[in-house]
């Protein structure tokens, strides 16, 4: 494993945690704006109907993955610039 892979597993996990955070803050935004003023609905939520559970599911799954996406692009990129070399 190259040195650079291992200097960068600190910072990819740092990235995640703020990924993370910065989802759920994205998604909350996202689930009011579709006019729901409560929180998203559990799985297990027995209240809620099967379209509106599948529904957050499925936006705060793509919500997820794009940040977490752009947020990592972001942590190589800026390794790069720093170091020279991809850090992947």
């Amino acid at each position: 494993m190259k040195a650079s892979k291992i200097a960068y597993k600190p910072v990819g996990l740092a990235l995640g945690a703020v990924s993370g955070m910065v989802a759920g803050a994205a998604f909350k935004q996202a689930w009011k704006m579709l006019g729901h003023d409560e929180d998203a609905p559990d799985a297990t939520d027995e209240e809620r109907s099967w379209n509106e559970v599948l529904l957050a599911a499925t936006l705060q799954g793509a919500i997820f993955a794009a940040v977490k996406a752009a947020v990592n692009r972001a942590g190589a990129t800026a390794t790069r610039r720093l170091t020279g070399t991809w850090p992947g």
